[in-house]
Parts: structure tokens; C-alpha cells; sequence
């Protein structure tokens, strides 16, 4: 990427601004990126298509893909953030805007649009179970 000039190449060394492990093959940030683009990547399309189609296996897959994005984001906040406590590495420029706008702000989507669809597929689950366990009662009277 550091040799890259397009736009997709300058917003990434934009971005490891605010994280210099982006510009290097750190195995942390390596490995996650590679499950995000191999699996919830893909995941994500399919997510959307289901929710066309409108598929009950809309909610589990939704679930999974979130809760790993979620997973994700919480040990990249935490690898960075315990890096720089113990070891006093810090990856973002002095700049403030750097950490807290590129690095907190920007990866806080991440935390939360992945809840918001926990808490949407939660509640779908509920509601279904609900209605499940009312007819079943109803039979047995």
C-alpha cells in the first residue's frame, strides 16, 4: 500500500496516520483485516440479500458476522490502546485529531452498528420464541 497512488492507496496511508501498524505487515492488524475481507466481508452481501428476500437466516448470520466485527474492533482498540499503556508504543501521531478522530471515532462505527444489529436479531429471536411458546400452550389446552 505505502507504494499505492490511487485514492484507495492515499486514504489508506491517510488512515495509518492515526494507526502506523496499517503501513506495516503487523500480524495483529494483518490477521484481522484478512478475516474481515475473507468472511465478514462476503457475509455482509449475503446478509443484505437475505434481508431482501427476507430469510429467518437472516438473524443468526447477522449475529455472527456482528458479533465478530464487534470481537474485532474491541481487540483492536485494546492491542493498541494496552501497546501504549505498557509499553509506551504508541501507533498514532501526537496530533489529536489523528487518534481521537480517525482512530476512535471512525472505529466506533464499527462497535456500534454491529450492537444495534445484536440488539435488532436479539429481539427478532425473542419475539419469535415468544409467539413459539404462546402456541404451544395454546395447544395443550
Amino acid at each position: 500500500m505505502p507504494l499505492m497512488q490511487d485514492l484507495g492507496g492515499q486514504m489508506w496511508k491517510e488512515y495509518a496516520k492515526a494507526d502506523s501498524r496499517y503501513m506495516t505487515i503487523e500480524p495483529f492488524v494483518v490477521s484481522m483485516e484478512t478475516v474481515t475481507a475473507v468472511f465478514w466481508g462476503p457475509l455482509s452481501y449475503i446478509i443484505a440479500w437475505m434481508i431482501l428476500v427476507k430469510s429467518p437466516y437472516r438473524h443468526p448470520t447477522q449475529i455472527l458476522v456482528s458479533m465478530g466485527q464487534f470481537y474485532g474492533d474491541v481487540l483492536y482498540y485494546g492491542t493498541s490502546i494496552l501497546e501504549d499503556y505498557y509499553n509506551g508504543r504508541s501507533y498514532s501521531r501526537p496530533e489529536g485529531y489523528y487518534y481521537w478522530g480517525y482512530f476512535i471515532f471512525l472505529n466506533a462505527f464499527w462497535i456500534a452498528i454491529p450492537a444495534y444489529c445484536m440488539y435488532q436479531s436479539s429481539s427478532a429471536f425473542v419475539t419469535a420464541f415468544r409467539k413459539s411458546e404462546s402456541q404451544s400452550e395454546k395447544k395443550k389446552l
